[in-house]
């Protein structure tokens, strides 16, 4: 199947609709929980920067979207700074009913639970966008049987044959050919124990999947786990599965959790050597992938926004002072020694945090360009 390339409507509109609803639902998770607690609520901003347009709604929490469309955040009022940290000092301040209202006035839980809030809304909202696609539209599915094998590959050299109907992967069921290729793609370097149906005998087969440059149909180069087998997908080969809303969204979950997993297990690659960093990407990797899905329609934007949002969600759980992680690592020091950390430690920390966070923004952004 050819693909046109996305035109720069596609970009107009995807790019700016798959970032807003994720930032969005992801602060909007910070606001709701705060307010829930009686945390005053400065500002939320869409953007950082020059704000562009605005209002103030009847509680005082200024609404904002600004000049540079990376990200977003919640200002809580007291917050000296968009990484909700402030001094004692200033605090002392402030008049005893302000203090009141103030988040760092809160108990270690709530403070815990406004920070986890927003991760948690975006692994909600994947888990719903991904419920309603399974439920409303199906899921293809295709037969797990292997129509060729790719000679002089690691199928060829574990046995693998024409025919081989994939039954399971180190004891778990395989269901579709779409499964047996996200199993193996997560799977570099390691050995799996493929039990394959063969003209009704059934037989196990070890496989290490190798990494391999594959070119997806709008010419994006990345490499990946595979082992060299193909499968029949003409339109007789392929079934539409449509799943009662509980069932859809267990699916949800499963595909929440799928992320996660092959998320970690990429960075133990890349601790282990196995995998290198050169894979990882930045805004401009997510602007182009948002573009070509609404080259697609808006069922497949939809789709990447929640494979998007499960990243988000987790990259900000990550023990990274600036993030949502760093507060609550925060919280969990607090909570253990019983008295939180020094402004000076928090000051310094804040500091290592933007550091390794706009290092780690360039490297990547870097692996865009090049």
């Amino acid at each position: 199947m050819t693909y046109l390339s996305p035109t720069f409507l596609d970009f107009l509109w995807g790019v700016p609709l798959a970032f807003a609803v994720v930032v969005f639902i992801h602060e909007l998770g910070h606001f709701l929980v705060a307010r829930w607690f009686g945390v005053g609520v400065q500002t939320f901003s869409l953007g950082f920067g020059p704000e562009l347009v605005g209002f103030t709604d009847r509680r005082g929490t200024r609404w904002r979207i600004s000049a540079i469309p990376l990200g977003g955040y919640v200002r809580f009022v007291g917050d000296q700074n968009v990484a909700s940290l402030s001094t004692r000092e200033a605090l002392a301040e402030l008049p005893e009913a302000e203090r009141a209202r103030l988040l760092v006035s809160k108990p270690v839980g709530q403070r815990a639970a406004v920070y986890a809030a927003g991760p948690f809304a975006n692994f909600l909202l994947a888990i719903a966008i991904f419920a309603i696609l399974f439920s409303a539209v199906g899921e293809r599915v295709i037969e797990p049987r292997i129509d060729a094998v790719i000679p002089g590959q690691a199928a060829e050299a574990a046995g693998f044959e024409a025919g081989d109907l994939i039954v399971a992967i180190d004891g778990r069921r395989v269901e579709s050919f779409n499964e047996f290729q996200r199993i193996v793609s997560t799977s570099t370097g390691e050995t799996l124990s493929v039990t394959v149906d063969r003209a009704g005998t059934a037989l196990t087969l070890a496989v290490v999947p190798q990494l391999q440059e594959a070119t997806d149909p709008f010419g994006n180069v990345a490499r990946r786990a595979q082992i060299g087998v193909q499968t029949r997908t003409a339109p007789e080969d392929v079934v539409t599965v449509h799943y009662s809303v509980p069932a859809a969204i267990a699916k949800g979950f499963g595909e929440v959790w799928f992320v996660i997993e092959a998320t970690f297990s990429y960075l133990g690659k890349v601790v282990t050597g196995v995998e290198s960093l050169d894979q990882l990407g930045g805004p401009i990797s997510v602007a182009q992938a948002a573009g070509q899905a609404a080259s697609l329609g808006f069922l497949s934007l939809l789709s990447l926004i929640a494979f998007v949002s499960v990243s988000i969600g987790l990259v900000n759980l990550f023990p990274i002072p600036i993030l949502d992680g760093g507060h609550l690592a925060f919280c969990a020091y607090e909570a253990i020694r019983r008295r939180p950390p020094s402004d000076r430690a928090l000051e310094i920390s804040l500091r290592v945090g933007l550091a390794a966070l706009l290092t780690l923004v360039i490297f990547a952004t870097w692996n865009d360009l090049t």
